[in-house]
């Protein structure tokens, strides 16, 4: 299997995450963010992630793909589901992006490794956000309306191994976005929130982010 992907996007991390708890080898593909047309050649349209399977078939919506990794063998997503966990991960991002989203340019990372492919990506975040300059002189702002869903979170968790205390489809909710707002420098994470966070991360085998 061959993901095509960027280094942070939460959406592919949650395919890389799968993979790492089934042991399945990943091949994994860094898209410059300005590369459309490899995109546009694998599945006819700009987006990422990208899923190609075995067969050379191409799947896209980042679930489909976690529950198709997770059908090969035994399953390792056996625990229970709870609305409220998906609930949080819906209503999270509107407040962790405007602190994320202005951070990646500045991590190194591989899908922003021209300058042509940083620029397209900061052209393209500037549709929907202001300057990130701008932005990020808003941390503290931004971070202080931002810790009332990770205290939320934090009263969520049953466990520093699964969020509901066996893994589940929750976790790969929960991880991915976790792993985003840990780029930000300053953020402090409730006591069961790091737990689990650095307690998942160790057991899938991923450092996080750099934090800026």
């Amino acid at each position: 299997m061959k993901l095509y992907m960027f280094e942070h996007c939460s959406l592919c991390f949650r395919v890389r995450m799968i993979a790492a708890l089934k042991r399945l080898h990943l091949q994994e593909t860094v898209v410059l963010d300005d590369d459309s047309d490899t995109m546009v050649g694998l599945v006819g349209k700009r987006v990422i992630p990208i899923l190609l399977k075995d067969d050379g078939r191409p799947m896209l919506e980042s679930m489909d793909m976690v529950r198709y990794i997770e059908g090969l063998g035994p399953p390792v997503l056996v625990g229970p589901e709870r609305p409220e966990i998906a609930q949080w991960a819906d209503r999270v991002v509107a407040k962790s992006a405007p602190l994320t989203m202005p951070r990646y340019p500045l991590l190194g990372l591989p899908e922003f490794a021209t300058a042509a492919a940083l620029d397209h990506y900061i052209m393209r975040k500037r549709k929907t956000y202001d300057d990130f300059a701008e932005l990020r002189s808003h941390t503290r702002e931004q971070i202080d309306e931002l810790m009332p869903k990770l205290e939320e979170l934090d009263a969520l968790i049953e466990s520093p191994q699964a969020v509901n205390g066996a893994l589940s489809m929750d976790d790969i909710r929960v991880l991915p976005l976790l792993r985003s707002v840990a780029v930000v420098k300053g953020l402090p994470f409730p006591r069961r929130v790091r737990n689990y966070f650095e307690s998942m991360m160790y057991r899938i085998g991923f450092q996080p982010l750099p934090a800026v």
